[in-house]
């Protein structure tokens, strides 16, 4: 019963608070307080809570999957210098506050580094259903959030020592070397031995072990930490991190991804139902008011601590309002000091309420951080990883515009290497099979990586002016031997593109506007031939006023741009024949304008071929 208690639920919840906007981490809060302290339906959460915590222990290795270690290693600075930083410093200041309030330092130090942990499961949670975690304020987040997981061991090892009438002196060393071989034995086998056995499993085409094995994985790595002093989760984003390079990573990931979601939630669930009505009800005013100036010092905290170590204020922001709660490991450091006499138990249990209080308000904090910063819009990050790059052709920007240059070179046999910086468009590129990397046109490392000194040529098709100029300088500038098609912002921005010496250049709507034109035309009667033809001459009239400008100046060549009705007027009877035009111009002696030549046939929904250049000549640069 209450299983089917526990998933209806969170089912209703989840469902509610998410199509509210306020997200399901809330959701499943409230649902546990509403069946647990409040209306009495599901007794004791404890135990629900230590299965729930397998959900953040899954969570952990998916994100592990994600990381490559050199990825992670990369990240080094965020980890041990924001992270590191972040504990400390935070820790100590709401320790000074909690010997304020009259606590000895013993207690005042398990409270102060107890509470400036922050929630793994709810900060990545939210990242997750905002689609955050590779954002530059997620990535900043997740750094924080790595390094108190790996504070939480010396923070649980320093308890006994922090006791009264503690005898318990000296180092523990069959203990330190107990964690540093499990951490050694670990390393080895998801190195050496994670993918074969995989592979042999693999062969056996049964799904089902496939599942157990991906179960296997994750708990056994998560139970060999916690036997080695370590957290469940950190032994389980140790194995995802280590499985980041194998060709089974997706498969895996595919495996845990329902178990994690469903535990996860249960966790949140698990967390509501803990909840001590009582001690709210008997400390209410204290916890109202301890609760946000926890918050409010906390991010205040990590604000300053992430401007110092170089991000944004937007990023800063974003990362405060994420982090400004206390986590789970709240609840077992409180727990654990309880029981080691550090302070009574009712300190505990309000130092747990405060906790919940705060790890509720979460959603709203994130909500403020990102309303603050709400004109500042954070670009998601992938890992530059160019593998397999280099063709003929790099094509630097993935847009509408590229994405049609890149079908018609494709179809025609010509290998395409594609980078761009938005993740998105990468993703839903890669769906369709398309060869495309993530990176900055705009960094000299990125081009080499990408192949650029194998290129033949290189299409420039980003989207911005400004950014196609400082690509088109940089490549002149370091790769002045390569051919470089550029596709122009308007008029002005071809003009200046050929002062740099590209090779082409193409107005991003000069083809669809002359096809839609065509198109109109005969929508009026006129026959496809002859309106193939007029627009052929606009065509050739404009890029006769192009070279006009490039020679002597913008305004040059106003006359030749057609702004009325032409004279003689040609459709002033209905539905001419181009037969009847073309025979009333040769008894006249005279050529019509638009008489360049015998008709050629229309390419129904192709445009209309402009300034043409010989590839096999680029071919042979």
């Amino acid at each position: 019963m209450q299983v089917v208690l526990l998933l209806g639920g969170g089912i209703v919840a989840g469902t509610l608070f998410m199509r509210i906007g306020l997200g399901t981490v809330l959701g499943y809060l409230f649902a546990g307080i509403l069946m647990g302290p409040m209306f009495g339906l599901i007794g004791e959460g404890k135990e629900i809570l230590h299965i729930g915590e397998l959900g953040v222990v899954f969570l952990l290795f998916i994100i592990g999957l994600e990381l490559k270690a050199s990825r992670l290693w990369s990240m080094r600075r965020q980890i041990f210098g924001l992270g590191l930083t972040q504990v400390m410093l935070t820790g100590l200041a709401l320790t000074g506050i909690a010997i304020l309030f009259g606590m000895n330092w013993q207690a005042g130090a398990v409270v102060g580094f107890g509470l400036a942990l922050s929630s793994t499961a709810f900060g990545l949670q939210l990242l997750e259903e905002a689609g955050e975690t590779n954002t530059r304020h997620g990535q900043s987040a997740f750094s924080i959030l790595l390094f108190q997981d790996l504070a939480v061991v010396p923070l649980l090892a320093a308890i006994p020592f922090l006791a009264p009438f503690s005898e318990g002196s000296g180092v523990d060393f069959e203990r330190i070397a107990l964690s540093v071989g499990a951490i050694v034995a670990l390393l080895v086998v998801g190195k050496y031995l994670l993918n074969p056995l995989f592979r042999i499993m693999a062969t056996s085409g049964a799904r089902e072990v496939m599942l157990g094995a991906a179960l296997f994985v994750v708990l056994g790595s998560a139970m060999l930490m916690e036997a080695a002093g370590f957290s469940m989760a950190m032994g389980a984003f140790i194995a995802g991190v280590l499985l980041a390079e194998s060709s089974y990573r997706h498969e895996l990931e595919a495996n845990i991804e329902p178990f994690r979601g469903l535990l996860l939630g249960l966790f949140f669930i698990a967390v509501g139902l803990s909840l001590d009505l009582s001690v709210i009800k008997d400390n209410w005013l204290l916890i109202l008011a301890l609760t946000p100036a926890l918050m409010i010092v906390k991010a205040a905290l990590i604000y300053l601590f992430s401007r110092a170590f170089g991000e944004t204020h937007a990023t800063a922001v974003r990362v405060s309002g994420l982090l400004a709660q206390s986590g789970e490991f709240g609840f077992v450091l409180f727990t654990a000091a309880a029981a080691s006499l550090i302070f009574p138990r009712e300190t505990s249990s309000l130092l747990i309420a405060i906790v919940t209080l705060s790890m509720a308000l979460t959603p709203l904090a994130t909500w403020l951080g990102r309303r603050i910063v709400i004109e500042h819009t954070e670009e998601e990050e992938l890992e530059e990883d160019f593998e397999g790059a280099g063709s003929a052709v790099l094509m630097i920007g993935f847009s509408r515009f590229g994405q049609m240059a890149a079908q018609v070179l494709l179809s025609s046999g010509i290998d395409v290497t594609i980078i761009d910086s938005s993740a998105e468009r990468i993703r839903n590129a890669s769906k369709f099979g398309f060869r495309i990397y993530f990176g900055s046109g705009l960094r000299k490392d990125v081009l080499e990586a990408a192949g650029i000194r194998k290129a033949k040529l290189v299409a420039v098709c980003t989207n911005k002016r400004e950014t196609t100029d400082r690509v088109v300088d940089l490549i002149r500038s370091e790769f002045p031997n390569v051919s470089l098609y550029v596709r122009a912002y308007d008029r002005a921005h071809a003009l200046s593109l050929r002062a740099r010496g590209v090779d082409f250049e193409m107005r991003e709507t000069v083809e669809s506007a002359l096809a839609f034109g065509a198109a109109t035309l005969e929508a009026f009667g006129i026959e496809e031939e002859l309106a193939d033809r007029i627009v052929e001459d606009v065509r050739r009239r404009d890029q006769a006023r192009l070279k006009l400008q490039e020679a002597e100046g913008f305004y040059a060549g106003n006359d030749m741009v057609t702004t009325r009705v032409v004279t003689p007027e040609p459709l002033v009877k209905p539905r001419p024949s181009l037969q009847a035009i073309e025979k009333s111009a040769d008894e006249n002696g005279e050529t019509s304008p638009i008489d360049e030549g015998p008709p050629r046939k229309r390419r129904r929904g192709r445009p209309f071929a402009g300034r043409r250049r010989n590839f096999d000549k680029v071919q042979s640069r």
